[in-house]
């Protein structure tokens, strides 16, 4: 019966659990960042691990148990997933780019840019995705957009939910000409905000430019 379960039909799903509900979590978690490993329908170790990791960035009770609360929160975060793959959606086409990132790449970068710098000059918006992609072309961050953007206490925006704004046209225009080598951070792989920033880390960081109200360092 188990093997049968329909995608999110109300079971808690944990360590042991197997189904197309299972599928269902495993895909949606890879379609939001925090999976990495094969969509098989079997709740094994790196399944328990993304749960894990997706209800610390979405302040949900860290039990790696997929329960309802966190069934409903990672439907909303993945409403752009689309089960079919190629078929249907924007956010499935590829868009041709000088690295090659996927439209779903795109629109996951704009809705960075916007929850992170909305109210920040253009340039400032530019510069925050050119942060973003300075990232992947360094060893000390992951390889991909998702990853980068989802990673553990990166963003402040996927913390407190912002990351799930709608985009709007300036921080679209933003991605599109960092994408195409415009970099007014100046190589900058972190920013902060000098009025809010708490950390002696991130103060102790080479710093290169203030764009607004954002400091731009390595």
């Amino acid at each position: 019966m188990q093997e049968n379960q329909a995608p999110f039909a109300g079971r808690i799903l944990k360590r042991g659990s197997r189904g197309l509900d299972v599928r269902e979590l495993q895909s949606r978690l890879k379609f939001v960042g925090f999976y990495t490993g094969k969509i098989d329908g079997v709740f094994g170790t790196r399944t328990y691990r993304a749960v894990r990791l997706f209800q610390y960035e979405f302040g949900l009770r860290i039990d790696g148990v997929a329960g309802f609360q966190t069934q409903q929160k990672l439907k909303a975060a993945s409403r752009n997933y689309n089960p079919y793959g190629g078929g249907g959606g924007p956010q499935n086409q590829p868009v041709q780019s000088s690295k090659g990132f996927s439209a779903a790449d795109l629109r996951l970068l704009a809705q960075a840019v916007h929850a992170e710098a909305r109210g920040e000059p253009y340039i400032g918006q530019v510069a925050v995705a050119g942060v973003i992609l300075n990232r992947i072309d360094s060893e000390l961050f992951p390889d991909t957009i998702s990853g980068i953007i989802f990673q553990p206490l990166a963003f402040e925006a996927v913390a407190d939910g912002q990351i799930w704004l709608e985009p709007n046209e300036s921080a679209r225009k933003a991605v599109r000409d960092a994408i195409n080598g415009w970099d007014p951070s100046g190589g900058a792989t972190y920013y902060f905000n000098p009025v809010t920033a708490t950390s002696k880390w991130i103060w102790s960081r080479p710093q290169i430019k203030k764009i607004g109200k954002h400091i731009f360092c390595n």
